[in-house]
């Protein structure tokens, strides 16, 4: 799947989370987010990178303290699969831009989570669907049967790929679903995890804004967008949190009628 693409099907196919058709994917039954390793990648240099820049700082030159190559390499590829860790990338270019603009680890967090959601259409979907509630009534316990009944109710509808997964893995992705919540700051606790509604921040939003318009959604399409679930603002909400955040100047935002005004305002 190419991930930079001059038309609108390629570019929603290089973005699972807006492709009715993505398919489910495993990649987190090998482990969870990542995300502590990648803000050690990131956090140290002022401009992205290519691919080959980034895979040699995992791999090369161990910046992550990996003892082995053969580790360092399966490593590098799962944060790429999760990051599309690529200058070249029109979603990561986004990405870092408003990495760099976040003001807080909060913010950060959701930041990235907004990333690895956009890139794995389950994790989009059970944040659309199975956690967007239980974020609305924060706290509120995450439980890992609940997270596999969502996967195992999918393979029996929309997604039969799920259906040659075998147990040991999709219980896996249910596990390190709920892991990854809590490190992207939207749970706490280890064994027992209960859910944390997420503040509106500019960055998380911004990016869901550079994704849609990448699919080449309208401003009227935008404000109108599910996406926004997966940091708790359903879609009757959008126009109220774009006025919040219109009114703190993380962007401009104007509608009358259905007349939209949208502009992501850079950094200063």
């Amino acid at each position: 799947m190419s991930l930079v693409c001059n038309n609108v099907d390629g570019l929603l196919a290089a973005i699972p989370a807006l492709h009715s058709d993505a398919p489910y994917v495993s990649r987190l039954s090998a482990r969870s987010a990542l995300y502590t390793e990648l803000r050690l990648l990131l956090d140290d240099h002022e401009r992205p990178m290519s691919t080959e820049q980034y895979r040699a700082l995992v791999v090369d030159k161990n910046c992550l303290a990996r003892k082995s190559s053969s580790t360092r390499s399966k490593l590098w590829t799962e944060l790429r699969t999760r990051y599309r860790l690529n200058s070249g990338d029109p979603l990561f270019k986004a990405f870092w831009a408003e990495w760099r603009r976040c003001q807080s680890d909060q913010e950060r967090g959701l930041t990235a989570y907004v990333l690895f959601a956009l890139n794995d259409r389950l994790v989009a979907d059970l944040g659309r669907e199975w956690l967007f509630p239980l974020l609305r009534r924060a706290p509120a316990e995450l439980r890992v049967n609940e997270v596999l009944s969502f996967i195992l109710a999918k393979s029996r509808r929309d997604h039969p790929e799920i259906r040659n997964w075998s147990d040991e893995t999709t219980l896996a992705v249910a596990q390190k679903y709920c892991a990854s919540l809590r490190d992207f700051g939207l749970a706490t606790g280890t064994v027992h995890k209960k859910s944390v509604r997420p503040a509106l921040y500019g960055s998380p939003v911004r990016l869901l804004i550079h994704a849609l318009r990448l699919a080449r959604s309208s401003s009227l399409e935008i404000v109108n967008a599910s996406i926004f679930r997966l940091l708790a603002i359903d879609s009757s909400e959008v126009i109220d949190a774009l006025g919040e955040l219109n009114r703190i100047r993380a962007l401009r935002f104007r509608i009358q009628g259905d007349i939209v005004e949208l502009d992501l305002l850079e950094a200063a």
